[in-house]
């Protein structure tokens, strides 16, 4: 004597639906791996005050070198509110150009990575917002402020010898590094177009 006839399960409306939307989000992983890389490169610094017209010479010489898709430059100046709400449009990374002041000696080139953790809280209640008198710190605040903080923030930045006194140029040793911060900013691109920039310890 022969059992019950043994059905196959059937799969539930809602097991269905699960099993799609599974579908549907590791598709749109894989599409994520496969796109380019969405970076902004920008150029921060008044031109008028020197070697503070780091940024701005570099992303001249990125203009005349081969970009890898999905990248952006532009040199914002001292607009820094406008560069905070570029950023916000949504970048999977941010790469600034600036001097920074770090005690090496003139011409010094640095690659830093903050640490969305270590920028000092958000904008103070009251606290004015000048166009041209915001510095990358407190484009980095703001941004972290509004919850738009990029997947990652990479700086090139330069040891400046003068961004006091106005002048319309770059003083010899910061002159002489320019292209050499082309490059390595090109490197860093190069980096930052991997997935494994952005995975925990990724550098």
């Amino acid at each position: 004597m022969t059992g019950p006839e043994e059905r196959p399960e059937r799969t539930t409306s809602q097991e269905r639906i699960m099993l799609e939307q599974g579908r549907r989000r590791a598709e749109e992983r894989e599409l994520d791996s496969r796109m380019d890389k969405q970076i902004l490169v920008a150029g921060v610094g008044n031109a008028w005050l020197g070697d503070d017209g780091f940024g701005g010479a570099v992303i001249k010489g990125l203009e005349a070198r081969d970009l890898p898709a999905g990248v952006k430059v532009q040199d914002f100046g001292s607009g820094g509110l406008d560069l905070a709400y570029e950023v916000m449009r949504g970048y999977h990374a941010l790469l600034l150009i600036d001097v920074s002041k770090q005690g090496g000696e003139p011409g010094t080139l640095y690659v830093i990575e903050p640490d969305p953790d270590e920028i000092a809280g958000g904008i103070e209640d009251g606290e004015v917002l000048s166009p041209h008198g915001m510095d990358p710190a407190t484009v980095l605040r703001f941004v972290k402020a509004v919850h738009g903080w990029p997947g990652k923030v990479v700086v090139v930045a330069c040891e400046p010898a003068d961004v006091e006194e106005m002048a319309l140029k770059l003083t010899p040793e910061v002159q002489a590094v320019v292209e050499k911060a082309v490059d390595l900013v090109l490197e860093q691109l190069q980096l930052l177009q991997s997935d494994e920039a952005y995975q925990s310890g990724g550098s």
